[in-house]
């Protein structure tokens, strides 16, 4: 790929670091996991959307500006470099809308995705279950078919942003005599604020309620909320699964703005060469990280479809933000360890890196097997 951008890519970035600079807070937002801070950012989602900011590469009709992914990419390093505030939606932008416009209907795009892009619905992700995390096949939540619909039963752990989220979407087993586990599960989108559901949020080390366990009992949900054909859930949840680990989950706008702040970080606290490597280390990973995935971009749209190797995507941001913010927090010292600073913030939330979207582990499988053919490990 080429990456000397051209005059019209530029001319994107210019007005989009135009518009951040007139419109991001001059002061951080509370913390997104808080009432007070989901509030705030939901705001920010709207305040986005009235310029056409939050979700640039979608088409027009949906509150994009059908932008394409390699001004996705460059939107999002202004974004960072900007310090604008992080994004509440980002489990229905990254996640739920990629499926929706791979696998939902005309209908459920219009219905679903302009209160998306303007934060006025807000989406939690609901896969994991006790038994089933990486695991995913085992799950044992339940979709029983009913008069238009479905009926919903069973429990949903570690479900992002469902403390405050307004709506939902997640597999569920609806045919319980299918010869395989990944066989005979279904994809629906739910209210989190429907007859049955109990939500009980769950703290993060901090305190602060970053994730929730799901509750359900005998939910119901309109056939208009089945996302593909009924028992086709696990080839789209490995569609989402692959935007998710490859591309739209952290793009490295995120990680070159992160390895510029430690850099200052590290001068402000007299360059101490005992840090020196690591920083180094930070700034170098990030422009390798920015190249490999706009070569990813490149594939894409040359045709190719994401594939195992998302798996390298996956493990090498999640390592990589644990050691940049590890090491930040060695520089601040004591400051770092006590004080609520976004640099504590950013550790604690680093440390579930490894495991949320497929653990570290189940990747390296991946990458093991498919990449390079390596036999099948024991399970």
């Amino acid at each position: 790929m080429d990456l000397a951008f051209t005059r019209e890519e530029e001319a994107f970035r210019a007005e989009a670091r135009a518009w951040l600079t007139a419109h991001v807070p001059s002061e951080p937002l509370p913390s997104l996991e808080t009432a007070e801070g989901f509030a705030a950012h939901r705001a920010w989602e709207a305040e986005l959307a009235a310029d056409r900011w939050s979700v640039v590469d979608w088409p027009t009709e949906y509150g994009g500006r059908d932008a394409g992914l390699v001004r996705w990419l460059l939107f999002e390093e202004e974004y960072y470099a900007a310090g604008a505030p992080g994004r509440v939606n980002q489990n229905g932008v990254s996640l739920l809308a990629p499926t929706l416009f791979d696998h939902g209907t005309r209908e459920q795009r219009a219905r679903v995705l302009p209160s998306m892009a303007g934060g006025e619905v807000v989406w939690a992700q609901a896969w994991s279950e006790p038994e089933a995390g990486s695991d995913l096949a085992s799950l044992r939540s339940k979709a029983v078919r009913t008069a238009g619909g479905w009926r919903l039963s069973g429990q949903k752990t570690w479900s992002s942003r469902a403390a405050f989220a307004d709506r939902a979407f997640g597999l569920f087993r609806s045919d319980p005599d299918a010869p395989k586990p990944h066989q005979g599960l279904t994809y629906l989108m739910f209210d989190l604020r429907a007859p049955g559901v109990t939500v009980r949020p769950t703290a993060r080390l901090d305190g602060k309620p970053a994730f929730a366990e799901l509750f359900l009992d005998e939910v119901f949900v309109p056939d208009e909320d089945v996302i593909g054909e009924p028992g086709q859930g696990w080839r789209i949840a490995m569609s989402t699964a692959g935007n998710e680990r490859g591309l739209k989950l952290r793009s490295p706008g995120r990680f070159l703005a992160a390895a510029d702040r430690l850099h200052r970080l590290w001068e402000a606290q007299g360059s101490p060469a005992w840090a020196g490597d690591r920083v180094a280390d930070a700034l170098i990973g990030a422009r390798a990280y920015r190249l490999f995935t706009f070569a990813a971009a490149s594939r894409v749209l040359d045709g190719a479809a994401l594939g195992p190797e998302s798996s390298l995507n996956k493990v090498f941001w999640s390592e990589y933000d644990i050691a940049l913010t590890e090491t930040a927090l060695d520089l601040l010292g004591a400051q770092g360890e006590l004080a609520d600073t976004d640099w504590s913030e950013r550790y604690v939330f680093s440390l579930a890196g490894p495991i949320y979207a497929g653990t570290n582990e189940i990747q390296r499988d991946i990458i093991a097997e498919r990449l390079l053919g390596l036999p099948k490990g024991r399970r």
